[in-house]
């Protein structure tokens, strides 16, 4: 479970979604993506109508260095703090009653993770994922290898 807050999802056919990943607490949706491609999204009305929407799919992470990302990223609000793309090919998408679901109103979306993200700059950025995002919170190891380049790392596996 990774709650996402932002505009971070583009609908691009009824068959695909992408979804910017942001720098935060983890990095475990990509650290899974690289033993078993599987996803699922899930959204909640906390507002109307009660509903909930899940979207099960198979996935692949970009990264800046990819085509696909850079591709994909312009189609989202420049962000210092993005990590991936996640491409989504949709498998099915299944709604369920969402009558459990509590009423919450929208007051304003937080600020901060940009802001320090923003403070941070791309390089430390970067650099923050080699030294504090190597593990995955339930204990995958994610492998990075160093790059040419300054402060480039290559994410290529991870480890059970």
């Amino acid at each position: 479970m990774s709650p996402k807050g932002h505009d971070t999802i583009r609908v691009i056919n009824p068959k695909k979604l992408v979804w910017q990943n942001l720098t935060g607490s983890g990095n475990k949706t990509a650290a899974h993506l690289l033993i078993n491609d599987r996803i699922t999204i899930i959204l909640c009305a906390f507002e109307g109508k009660p509903m909930i929407l899940r979207i099960y799919g198979r996935a692949k992470a970009y990264h800046e260095r990819d085509l696909e990302y850079q591709k994909h990223n312009e189609l989202f609000k420049e962000n210092t703090g993005s990590r991936q793309i996640i491409e989504i090919d949709v498998e099915s998408v299944q709604t369920s009653c969402g009558y459990s679901i509590s009423f919450m109103d929208f007051k304003e979306e937080r600020g901060r993770l940009n802001s320090w993200s923003k403070k941070q700059g791309k390089e430390k950025i970067k650099s923050y994922w080699v030294e504090k995002k190597t593990k995955s919170i339930d204990g995958f190891k994610q492998i990075f290898h160093k790059t040419n380049k300054p402060n480039s790392y290559l994410q290529v596996k991870a480890q059970i």
